[in-house]
């Protein structure tokens, strides 16, 4: 019998930028290793710009993604929800049995830092984390 692969849910407040951009970055590292989702607990209408202006800059690609809802059944059928920041919060399901893990990440702007410099600052922070939940998710891995 061969190993499930683990399934991942990132999760932000409108889905647009931060989850988005961790899943683009896990696809892109992790390729067919690991099952990658995202969505928001009020999912906006479209993907930052400068998100995924950032996320391109680095190989990966989250231009064609769009603002999914985090539905019952999605928290259900993955192996962990990362939540990133501390605006969205997850409320057990019945039947999930995925920890939920907060991702406090940096926020550049607090330190007056804006535009595509804040956004490289937020996704090297968000990158590093990825880097080290595959890390986990697959030690086999490189």
């Amino acid at each position: 019998m061969t190993a499930k692969r683990p399934a991942v849910l990132f999760v932000c407040v409108k889905n647009g930028g931060k989850s988005q951009m961790a899943a683009a970055l896990m696809r892109h590292h992790a390729g067919d290793a690991v099952e990658v989702h995202s969505a928001g607990t009020r999912p906006g209408t479209a993907i930052n710009a400068q998100s995924a202006e950032a996320i391109a800059e680095v190989g990966a690609d989250m231009s064609s993604a769009v603002p999914q809802p985090v539905t019952s059944e999605l928290l259900r059928s993955v192996d962990h929800v990362i939540v990133i920041g501390g605006e969205a919060e997850i409320e057990p399901v019945e039947g999930m049995t995925a920890p939920v893990t907060t991702w406090h990440t940096d926020e550049p702007s607090l330190r007056g830092i804006d535009g595509m410099e804040r956004m490289r600052l937020v996704r090297d922070d968000i990158d590093a984390r990825v880097h080290a939940l595959l890390n986990d998710l697959t030690p086999t891995a490189n």
